[in-house]
């Protein structure tokens, strides 16, 4: 899974960030997810290499502006490029409410499959919120002024390597036969050899696991929700010198994304949703956030609009690139 940053600012854009929205890139499957869509976030995608017409899935956190308002200008794009087979919604009640209306207003048609999947009932009661072959998302609530929710993506575990080698001994001829192989069935030969695959693989290999949490006040959901994932991307929209702030908007401060991220026992910590009073050449800048988190958790990154992050289980190495 490849992470990049389309927006890493709250509340309004700045100069170097734009709102809220992070891609989730799935190159297997040449398939791409959004978590949330703040205003201008098609603007950002011209901006990248990502490709707006793979887009299956978008999850919205809560319905603030700087969140949402750039989805039905995205979603109204893609219709006109005729280029999608159909995208999935799930974010807060409201969520299908608000789009219907805007694109009824705006006389707005989408040419493909639209579903909206309210995710309440499945994060309060710990189910899953979607799941296929090979990838599994759950939600749960946060602390914040409106109803809002944290997301983890699963790679749900992958074959252990297939062992060639030893299946060139047993001569049996590479072909279809092998894919059959390497995801563990049995498969009879023209021989009549029954061969079962798991004795030609290895132990299976954990998938990788991203969470996104913005924006809440520091909540014990948050560090269940987050326990021993790869990477965790937190909102860090005050200092740790502006808590009390914090607690009176339900945001987090640097540190308290920090803790999340220790007390979770993750890899690796984002740290996005940064308010614009930290823009350089102020008193305080981003990277003094970053300072701060660093001292509690030290495997923190800040994050950057068209920051990309590979993840791969444990994160270990990890690389990170921008353009």
């Amino acid at each position: 899974m490849q992470v990049t940053f389309l927006g890493t600012s709250s509340g309004v854009p700045t100069r170097a960030r734009n709102v809220s929205a992070v891609a989730l890139r799935l190159p297997q499957r040449s398939e791409l997810w959004l978590f949330d869509c703040g205003e201008g976030t098609q603007h950002q995608f011209l901006r990248s290499d990502l490709r707006l017409s793979q887009l299956r899935r978008v999850f919205i956190t809560h319905m603030h502006g700087d969140h949402v308002f750039g989805l039905p200008g995205l979603l109204a794009s893609l219709g006109l490029s005729g280029s999608s087979s159909g995208v999935d919604l799930y974010g807060p009640d409201p969520l299908d409410a608000y789009l219907q209306g805007v694109l009824r207003t705006s006389s707005t048609r989408i040419g493909y499959p639209l579903a909206v999947h309210p995710v309440r009932g499945a994060a309060e009661a710990g189910r899953i919120v979607f799941e296929d072959d090979d990838l599994q998302v759950r939600a749960t609530p946060l602390h914040h002024r409106v109803p809002a929710y944290a997301y983890r993506v699963d790679q749900k575990p992958r074959a252990g390597r297939f062992d060639v080698a030893r299946a060139r001994d047993l001569n049996i001829s590479p072909g279809p036969v092998y894919a059959a192989l390497k995801r563990g069935e049995t498969v009879t030969l023209d021989d009549g050899r029954s061969i079962d695959g798991r004795d030609l693989c290895g132990p299976q290999r954990r998938g990788a696991s991203v969470v996104y949490c913005t924006d809440t006040v520091f909540c014990e959901a948050a560090v269940e929700l987050a326990r021993g994932a790869d990477l965790l991307i937190h909102e860090s929209t005050f200092s740790h010198a502006e808590a009390e702030m914090a607690f009176q908007r339900q945001h987090s401060t640097s540190t308290m994304a920090a803790q999340t991220a220790a007390e979770a026992g993750v890899s690796q910590l984002v740290l996005t949703h940064l308010s614009p009073r930290y823009a350089p050449g102020n008193a305080v800048t981003a990277n003094d956030l970053l300072a701060e988190a660093q001292a509690i958790f030290p495997a923190t990154v800040l994050a950057k609009d068209f920051l990309s992050i590979d993840v791969t289980p444990l994160m270990e190495p990890w690389s990170c690139n921008s353009s």
